[in-house]
């Protein structure tokens, strides 16, 4: 009768299981970068997820037109890859929907204000987004958007308390007045940018809170508004180009990153800037416009230097 064997246990296996489950993994990993296809290939359509609604960054006047700093900037950038104009097609994100809609494949690339996280970074097994980023492509505070008739009453964020603050869902101003040290503000969650500033400008809300380019952005349109000058508060939110990372998309991101690097050191941005954003004061531009360090910093990488945590 043949006697079974039973290996003892701690006993290791044999180091050529070992290695063959390292070449499986790598044949897979391989497979896979193969077969998806570049975001950035020569005629290939590239979906760019934008805001739609946000004048001097983002804003659709027209169906399936689309203006601003975020418009112009991504159409520049893309430019120096050799990617023609034609082929990149932008349409209308929410900013709750820009995380999901890059993970499910809605689009290859998001421009939309998004600012650089490192929970927008780190990887999905760890409980982050899995996305990678070029930027920053600008930076900006926190500010307050308020009725012109009323800017002399907000010089300090300590005149919001008590106030109702519009803010909407899936942006870094909602992470940032939630937080105990703004207890006092009263806020007021809506779906999206222009449901907010109605609200300011039919007088149910005091103000609107969101990054400041935002706001003076809103400021052009609506000249009955006006950014509070006094307030700034909060870390900055550093802009940039967003996709899902993969393997196979790594490459283009750093390819991404010296186009944007190209473009923020020639004179492209300094007049593409000022002509979105005509309002922001000089010092503001100044702080807004990246360094070539900023963007090595925080760009392509899963834990990003100086990337805060929201």
């Amino acid at each position: 009768m043949m006697r079974s064997v039973r290996r003892r246990p701690g006993r290791p296996a044999a180091p050529w299981l070992g290695a063959l489950a390292v070449l499986t993994a790598l044949a897979t990993a391989c497979t896979t970068a193969a077969s998806e296809p570049p975001l950035l290939a020569t005629g290939k359509k590239i979906r760019v997820g934008a805001k739609g609604d946000q004048p001097g960054t983002g804003y659709e006047p027209h169906d399936g037109e689309f203006e601003g700093f975020d418009i112009t900037m991504t159409r520049e950038v893309l430019g120096k890859l050799g990617v023609d104009g034609d082929d990149v097609k932008f349409d209308g994100v929410l900013s709750k929907n820009r995380e999901t809609s890059l993970q499910n494949g809605d689009f290859d690339l998001v421009a939309a204000t998004y600012s650089i996280t490192l929970n927008r970074t780190l990887p999905i097994s760890e409980g982050g987004a899995g996305l990678d980023f070029v930027g920053p492509y600008a930076s900006t505070l926190q500010g307050v958007l308020v009725q012109a008739a009323d800017k002399d009453r907000y010089r300090h964020v300590s005149d919001l308390d008590g106030r109702n603050v519009c803010v909407w869902e899936g942006t870094t101003s909602l992470a940032e007045l939630s937080k105990p040290a703004y207890h006092l503000v009263k806020l007021t969650v809506l779906t999206d940018a222009t449901a907010c500033v109605n609200t300011l400008e039919e007088g149910n809300v005091d103000a609107v809170s969101t990054d400041q380019l935002i706001l003076y952005g809103f400021m052009g349109a609506h000249p009955k508004l006006t950014v509070a000058p006094g307030i700034a508060f909060g870390v900055p939110n550093e802009y940039g180009i967003a996709m899902y990372r993969t393997p196979a998309h790594r490459k283009e991101c750093e390819r991404l990153r010296e186009a944007l690097k190209d473009y923020v050191t020639g004179n492209d941005w300094d007049h593409d800037f000022e002509s979105n954003l005509p309002l922001v004061p000089p010092a503001a531009r100044n702080e807004a416009k990246p360094t070539t360090t900023d963007i090595d910093a925080l760009s392509c990488r899963e834990r990003p230097g100086n990337a805060k945590t929201n």
